[in-house]
């Protein structure tokens, strides 16, 4: 009798704790940013909310999901633009997740469906760009292909958030080309800005020696204004050749201003 009273005490405390353990395989925790996607028999029932949550062992599974917005780099790739240059590009684009069950029950790895469709997608829109329009408009670009592949991936319980390029690298031979025209540019610039200078100067100058021929005299003052200059430096010969009216020129200036 002793013995069934014992075997009975063991088989209670095996119950009790195979019970206490199956309890504690029930209670599940979800954190803020997660969800729990339940199935009871193999079927989907419910989406759980963050906090403790019970799951029947053996009769319900949960998934959880992660609500946080995701990051997913497209590596670099070769793309061929509209006018047959290729060009190598490499981008991000964020995403989060907005139903939970369709992301589990629709689609098996949504990050990698998101990367591999950003990655067709760019190549489609690149592809009916030219050069110049991927090199000045990578928003532009940018944005188209969100649009494409947010249309695709709203289906999958996903929202894109945006789509950035990060670099586009040009052949070797084509930096060198467009290395030649900015400096053909630049040239060309310089060229404008100095031919502007001289057309400048040469107003300046014409309209100087308008008031001079008004100013009878003005023309040799300047002169021997020049020749002082010059003459400052002593180790300097200088040889001058100075016309004839000169002379008169000074006496009649000179006669002007005593009377003034």
């Amino acid at each position: 009798m002793s013995d069934f009273f014992t075997f009975g005490n063991c088989l209670l405390v095996v119950v009790l704790f195979l019970g206490a353990m199956l309890v504690m395989r029930s209670i599940r925790l979800l954190y803020e940013y997660e969800r729990g996607v339940i199935f009871t028999l193999g079927r989907y029932t419910s989406t759980r909310t963050p906090g403790l949550t019970l799951v029947f062992p053996i009769i319900q599974s949960m998934r959880k999901v992660d609500m946080r917005l995701k990051t997913a780099e497209i590596p670099r790739q070769e793309v061929m633009t509209k006018d047959n240059i290729p060009l190598l590009i490499n981008a991000v684009v964020y995403f989060r997740v907005i139903s939970p069950e369709d992301v589990i029950i629709k689609i098996e790895d949504h990050v990698f469906a998101v990367r591999q469709y950003t990655q067709a997608a760019l190549r489609d829109v690149i592809g009916n760009e030219e050069m110049d329009t991927v090199l000045t408009e990578r928003e532009a670009i940018a944005e188209n292909i969100k649009k494409i592949v947010d249309a695709e991936t709203t289906g999958w319980g996903v929202d894109v958030e945006g789509i950035k390029i990060q670099e586009v690298e040009l052949p070797a031979e084509m930096k060198r080309a467009m290395a030649k025209q900015a400096e053909a540019e630049r040239e060309r610039r310089a060229m404008i800005i100095a031919s502007n200078g001289e057309l400048t100067a040469s107003e300046n100058l014409r309209q100087a020696a308008e008031n001079m021929a008004k100013t009878p005299g003005a023309l040799h003052l300047r002169t021997l204004q020049t020749i002082r200059d010059i003459a400052a430096d002593p180790s300097e010969k200088i040889v001058l050749f100075l016309p004839s009216d000169i002379s008169g020129s000074l006496s009649s200036v000179l006669t002007g201003d005593k009377k003034g």
